[in-house]
């Protein structure tokens, strides 16, 4: 089976539409700091790279009086549940191994815990925690974060650079194949 590369994710119509609500720059910026946390950890990069890329991908805007309400969408967000949903669906659509599938939506729907009456402080899987640290990384005051810009064919060439990055880990612990 042909590996899925970041790039094929980056350039579905589904990751455009979503990453335009949580911004590009935050997404492939988590993506590479995924990439340096997973070899660090001994995490699989590919795993690591693919949640930090779609992890927001459940962000939706919230408007009150057409000003956007950080505050009001803080309290009602649930975009780890629409995240995980989204990535997973998307994985399979563009021929994924189901069970990457299954570990890259279990690690957006738990890359934070801000959506839940409790914490999951030490209760994530490895990966998880990779892709909730890369994230708290990236993370500035108001969500402003999500506002840089970049543009896509600059995210393009990033994530190309990090899939033949990717590949060449996974070529060294003797896990890809073809």
């Amino acid at each position: 089976m042909k590996r899925v590369t970041l790039v094929d994710v980056f350039k579905h119509r589904i990751t455009q539409k979503y990453l335009q609500r949580s911004g590009i720059h935050h997404a492939v910026t988590v993506a590479g700091y995924a990439y340096d946390m997973a070899i660090e950890s001994n995490v699989d990069p590919d795993l690591a790279t693919k949640s930090a890329l779609l992890h927001d991908m459940g962000h939706y805007e919230w408007y009150r009086d057409g000003k956007w309400d950080y505050e009001e969408y803080r309290k009602h967000d649930i975009h780890a549940i629409k995240g995980a949903e989204r990535a997973h669906k998307l994985l399979i659509r563009l021929g994924e191994d189901r069970l990457v599938a299954k570990e890259v939506s279990l690690a957006v729907l738990l890359h934070t815990d801000s959506y839940l009456p409790f914490s999951l402080e030490s209760q994530r899987t490895d990966l998880q925690e990779v892709v909730r640290v890369a994230d708290e990384k990236d993370e500035q005051p108001s969500g402003l974060h999500h506002y840089k810009q970049m543009d896509k064919s600059e995210a393009i060439q990033l994530l190309h650079h990090l899939d033949l990055k990717v590949e060449a880990a996974l070529e060294e612990r003797g896990e890809l194949s073809g």
